[in-house]
């Protein structure tokens, strides 16, 4: 009898499916968008504003992906004891996933900085002006990167979450068909 563990499997994924999409749109879409506004200051403030609107809802969704985690490694205990594949797996998640969540809440700081300088302007919205302070540059270079390392952070937990999902097949079954 197989059980059934639909509500943590659904924050786990939901939780991580909202992380990833809402950091590739940010970085795509809101940064891409900003960039294009033709006052240097506008480009600063919309990015800062988008991000500043979408940070609760990042935070929900990276509360639900861990809790949903936990559930999981919970739930699944006796396959994890007895299915070594599925353990070293769990063992590579759980640094990806803390490294991402330690990423995105730097990025939040880092975009909290750009915010305080938005009045100086950029080039874009992660590319400083020739003008900008340091601390704006820095926080822009940085932010440069971050932008497109947590979508890839993410996108190889979605990867990692969907070899799990193949390793609880049970294989009596399969030989059966």
């Amino acid at each position: 009898m197989s059980e059934r563990n639909t509500v943590i499997r659904s924050l786990h994924d939901v939780g991580l499916a909202a992380w990833f999409g809402g950091t590739l749109m940010g970085a795509v879409g809101l940064n891409g968008a900003a960039a294009e506004a033709k006052d240097p200051r506008e480009r600063l403030s919309l990015s800062s504003e988008g991000w500043k609107k979408w940070a609760p809802i990042q935070a929900v969704a990276i509360a639900a992906h861990a809790v949903g985690g936990i559930g999981l490694i919970v739930a699944n205990r006796d396959r994890l004891a007895a299915q070594p594949e599925a353990r070293v797996n769990s063992y590579i998640k759980l640094p990806i996933t803390l490294i991402a969540a330690g990423a995105s809440f730097y990025s939040g700081i880092l975009g909290t900085r750009i915010a305080e300088h938005a009045d100086e302007g950029g080039a874009g919205t992660t590319e400083p002006h020739a003008a900008a302070s340091r601390e704006l540059a820095s926080a822009q270079s940085q932010q440069k990167i971050l932008q497109w390392v947590l979508p890839a952070l993410t996108g190889i937990l979605i990867v990692m979450g969907s070899q799990q999902g193949e390793q609880q097949r049970p294989i009596a079954g399969l030989l059966r068909k």
